[in-house]
């Protein structure tokens, strides 16, 4: 059981509200920073570094809090290299893994020193003309029929991403032979999985396959990377992953496949994202109307443009109406917003308190995959982004899109 509670109380949101209006998604930095330091207190024992995966929430002041608490960054995007290097993550502190990569995205990451993690093998000639083979140099592998995957990645044999086994054996040799001196593994299997077997299996793949590579063609990678895919209990009845126990079981097989097999020391990255911030940030929206047909619903000032795995995935998000949270949950609700598409709901048949037009609702868990997944379908803005410090004091660190904005790339003159 995982207990859903806000950072804040009534009063002090209300105070928010006054000068950033609802919707928002506000962040918790204390909470951030004490998650960040208990992910890598767990994994002590390795040489170990998390690699943030900007893709999940894509804020620069979100960055320069996890750089303080020792984390690189996970970019996929021109975008996300260039907000690592503004905030003063560079070189191998950056993990480049891309996939149908434009050449100008390689040649920056390049520039930047950032460590590429090439995902095909025709990757190899593209990379070396545009920019050429770098001295370390990283493979995602992809298991296909060998390994099973979870519900939001699919079957590995269906994915898009990633060598075959013959091919990272094949490609190590080929930028052996080309310069490269130092070699990296990586893999993408899993995603929001709470099942710690799933990502302790990775570890176990990643781990033998150091080992047949170091047998078989001779190459000892420098890192392994089990990449991110670690889930967070989003519905109250889940239970967050015990990093700990975690940890202590891929030792395990550390300690059985890479000690044993005299290929300590070996790194050991992650590049987790939803689990680093996920639980810590939240949507607060106000409650706009109430309709009474053949359901109830409440309708919100937010809508799928500012948070869409419930509509995307039919994701379960908890809500929390400020001021009601010890009253009874004696109400049916489908908890709705504005746009022109009937999945555009937070909440279907969900049991709430009594809500009254202009009451406040928090949406938990939007701190990953929830500002980041936005879009402008049907004139929506993007909203706000704000930052609740560790001394109680609220930033703002994205201002709300205008409909100057949302015009800047249009050309009336021609109309």
């Amino acid at each position: 059981m995982t207990e859903k509670k806000v950072p804040f109380t009534l009063e002090q949101i209300k105070e928010v509200i006054k000068q950033y209006p609802t919707p928002f998604h506000i962040y918790d930095e204390k909470a951030i920073r004490i998650n960040v330091r208990n992910f890598l207190k767990a994994f002590n024992w390795a040489s170990f570094k998390e690699y943030f995966a900007v893709k999940a929430t894509p804020n620069p002041s979100i960055l320069k809090i996890l750089k303080e608490e020792g984390c690189g960054t996970d970019c996929s995007s021109l975008p996300e290299l260039i907000m690592s290097e503004k905030v003063g993550i560079t070189g191998e502190n950056i993990m480049f893994s891309s996939n149908e990569t434009p050449a100008k995205e390689y040649l920056k990451a390049k520039e930047l020193g950032a460590i590429i993690n090439l995902d095909d093998i025709s990757h190899i000639p593209f990379l070396e003309k545009h920019c050429g083979i770098p001295e370390i140099i990283s493979f995602r592998y992809n298991p296909g029929p060998l390994r099973k995957g979870n519900p939001i990645i699919g079957d590995p044999v269906e994915s898009k991403y990633g060598y075959t086994r013959p091919q990272i054996f094949e490609g190590f040799k080929l930028v052996r032979d080309k310069g490269a001196k130092r070699f990296g593994l990586h893999s993408f299997v899993i995603s929001n999985e709470l099942n710690r077997a799933s990502y302790v299996e990775t570890a176990y793949m990643l781990f033998q396959l150091a080992v047949d590579l170091k047998n078989e063609i001779g190459i000892r990678l420098e890192f392994i990377n089990l990449s991110g895919g670690i889930g967070i209990p989003y519905s109250p009845e889940q239970t967050a992953v015990d990093l700990f126990v975690l940890s202590e079981e891929v030792k395990q097989g550390y300690e059985q496949l890479i000690v044993e097999n005299g290929l300590h020391p070996l790194k050991i990255f992650s590049e987790c994202g939803r689990m680093i911030t996920g639980p810590y940030g939240y949507l607060v929206s106000t409650a706009l109307h109430k309709k009474d047909i053949y359901k109830q619903y409440i309708g919100l000032d937010a809508n799928m443009a500012n948070l869409m795995r419930p509509a995307f995935y039919g994701a379960y998000h908890h809500i929390t109406v400020m001021g009601k949270e010890n009253a009874p949950h004696d109400r049916v609700y489908d908890v709705v917003g504005s746009l022109c598409e009937n999945n555009d709901k937070f909440a279907i048949d969900r049991k709430l308190p009594a809500i009254d037009v202009g009451d406040i609702l928090v949406i938990h868990d939007a701190g990953a995959h929830g500002f980041s997944m936005g879009f402008n379908y049907n004139g929506k803005l993007r909203s706000a982004e704000l930052l609740l410090k560790e001394d109680g004091s609220v930033e703002l660190i994205r201002r709300a899109e205008t409909i100057e904005d949302y015009f800047a790339t249009l050309d009336f003159s021609k109309l």
